[in-house]
């Protein structure tokens, strides 16, 4: 393919159950993304095991994608499209929660380390290598006992559901800048 798409892949968990969890910080991304852009669906999970939208951003072919395996698994379905398609590594950008970082905190990296997160993880070993870039949207860590893989899966507060708006938009703004260079 001589113009191979953007992909930006949100990750998460695919049940109804996850849906407003902190895991899911990827899908509601996605999701905001497709109401700015009005994405056409164009693949559910059968061949790709990830449900697919068509759009463009800043004039650019751009595939949404949340995969439908689940978080641990996610590599597998993003490599399926990205071979499929042969896009490039320079035109993917993962978006996920990250723990390290404070609710509402964003940070936009390339090339590095999963940092603990699984489906990160995932995604670093299905294609061979970590050089893509990457959304990190701060969830915090648990500030009682809990542990944090029953954090993540937790839903957000009343109080942190009031701020995720204005967290999502300006994460689809920093994506927005990574495709404008």
């Amino acid at each position: 393919m001589s113009n191979p798409p953007l992909l930006i892949v949100g990750l998460g968990n695919p049940e109804n159950e996850y849906g407003e969890t902190r895991h899911n910080f990827g899908f509601m991304v996605i999701t905001g993304l497709l109401e700015k852009y009005q994405g056409v669906f164009v693949s559910n999970k059968n061949k790709f095991e990830a449900n697919l939208w068509d759009t463009k951003i800043d004039g650019k072919k751009t595939i949404l994608m949340q995969p439908m395996t689940y978080m641990n698994e996610s590599g597998r379905a993003v490599k399926k499209i990205v071979s499929y398609l042969k896009i490039p590594l320079d035109n993917i950008i993962v978006v996920h929660d990250d723990l390290d970082l404070p609710l509402g905190t964003i940070r936009v990296s390339q090339g590095a380390s999963a940092g603990g997160h699984n489906g990160v993880q995932s995604v670093i070993d299905a294609l061979g290598t970590k050089d893509f870039a990457r959304v990190r949207m701060g969830i915090g860590r648990p500030t009682n006992d809990q542990p944090a893989e029953n954090y993540v899966l937790a839903r957000f507060t009343p109080e942190e559901k009031g701020v995720l708006p204005g967290i999502i938009a300006k994460s689809i703004l920093e994506i927005e800048k990574i495709f404008s260079k």
